[in-house]
């Protein structure tokens, strides 16, 4: 893992991460085209076509005994880990629900209708990247929030199913499960098909085949957002411990050789220490591979002057995770602008969010923490607002409407509003 130090070696480095892009290839992109096209005019027929193809099998929909059945071969221990996560996820969760409002304006009642979405798909990873907290920290949000319906989508490969995603499932009460994946499921989650209803919205991580779709169908339905490779930002003065920094770079850079891992310091002893550290821990790490091509690629410390410096880098990259192992983490927080998630001191690693600490791990990747913001329950409802005037407020705002309308051309606009002031002339 490279040291960078001053200007120039850190601005090279922060541009290449700036162009780490999610954009699909042409060849993807051709291919996903293909897929949503042909579910959407074949419906079940492409959907079969496509799972036996990638998947083996032609089963759309997992019934409630085959759920129940799968979900019994996960043993107690995973079953209390589970539980633990959900109750704490909806709990933080339910600080987040928001409600109608409505004010009263000199006669007028102004105000916003807050509703939950009707319906919601959530794809779920399968195989071998088979991940049960994507259930929870997407379909909790979603319950809380008050979805009714939920459809969840989750590839089965050659028919080999996880009991830990299927104990999630049937821990949150889900009956609606598809056991399809990738793009064609994205399409019929979208457009729908004979056997699987449209929804208004898709959220949860997936592969580039899965985020190009998610990418193409929206506009048809809403997204979350594309969800690119995984990233950490470490901010680390004199006083971290160099084993805990490089431990928590190594928690993402094993997902993905495409994951990036950076230590931003003011300390160059921390710097070397960390880099023996990460070394010692990459020789007993099952992943090690996929985690040095990260680290090698996309994995970088780099040294600053001092912390004002060290938030510069930060606020730039808008990491997906930011941990602030310094010395004082709250004072240094002030300055964070951009990022997914903080985690403030050394016992508050990344996995902890990961899993159990409650807020939720579908973050913005790729610098869009800028302006995206973490999943959670304002991601499932809808806002309208809402007007009532008197007949003596509307008499009092409607000739200022009436100007503003002139002046835009906009003649029914004007006659609406004047055909109500006469009718108050002639009546009063």
């Amino acid at each position: 893992m490279r040291v960078l130090k001053g200007p120039t070696q850190t601005e090279r480095f922060l541009r290449r991460l700036a162009r780490r892009s999610t954009e699909p290839s042409p060849q993807v992109l051709r291919t996903v085209e293909g897929i949503l096209r042909a579910v959407r005019r074949r419906g079940d027929e492409a959907l079969r076509r496509y799972t036996l193809r990638l998947d083996g099998h032609q089963r759309l929909r997992a019934s409630p005994q085959e759920i129940a059945r799968w979900a019994q071969a996960v043993e107690a221990p995973l079953l209390r880990a589970l539980g633990v996560a959900a109750r704490r996820i909806r709990a933080f969760h339910k600080r987040q629900l928001l409600r109608s409002w409505f004010v009263k304006d000199q006669g007028a009642v102004l105000g916003q209708l807050v509703r939950p979405l009707q319906r919601v798909g959530v794809y779920v990873p399968g195989g071998l990247a088979s991940y049960p907290s994507s259930v929870l920290m997407n379909v909790i949000p979603a319950q809380v929030a008050g979805v009714r319906e939920i459809a969840l989508v989750v590839p089965t490969p050659r028919g080999q199913v996880n009991p830990a995603v299927m104990a999630a499932v049937k821990m949150l009460g889900l009956k609606e499960v598809y056991t399809i994946g990738g793009a064609q499921a994205v399409a019929a989650l979208a457009y729908g098909t004979e056997s699987i209803r449209p929804v208004e919205k898709i959220v949860g991580p997936g592969n580039i085949y899965v985020a190009t779709a998610k990418r193409l169908v929206f506009g048809v339905v809403d997204i979350d957002m594309v969800a690119g490779p995984s990233e950490i930002l470490v901010l680390a003065d004199e006083t971290a411990p160099p084993a805990f920094v490089a431990a928590d770079l190594l928690s993402q850079a094993e997902h993905d050789p495409m994951a990036s891992a950076v230590l931003v310091s003011t300390s160059e002893a921390l710097a070397q220490a960390v880099r023996k550290e990460l070394q010692r821990q990459l020789r007993a790490l099952p992943k090690a591979p996929v985690a040095q091509e990260a680290l090698r690629r996309w994995g970088a410390i780099i040294l600053v002057r001092d912390i004002q410096e060290a938030l510069e880098v930060v606020n730039r990259i808008a990491p997906e995770h930011l941990e602030l192992m310094c010395r004082h983490p709250r004072a240094v927080l002030k300055g964070v602008r951009n990022a997914g998630a903080v985690f403030l001191g050394p016992w508050s690693p990344e996995p902890l969010g990961d899993y159990v600490a409650g807020p939720n791990h579908t973050l913005p990747t790729g610098g869009t923490a800028r302006f995206f913001s973490p999943l959670g329950v304002y991601d499932f409802l809808k806002h309208s607002s809402l007007l009532q005037f008197s007949r003596k407020a509307f008499e009092a705002l409607a000739p200022w409407a009436e100007a503003l309308a002139q002046t835009e051309g906009l003649q029914a606009h004007a006659q609406a509003l004047r055909v109500r002031l006469k009718r108050q002339r002639e009546s009063p």
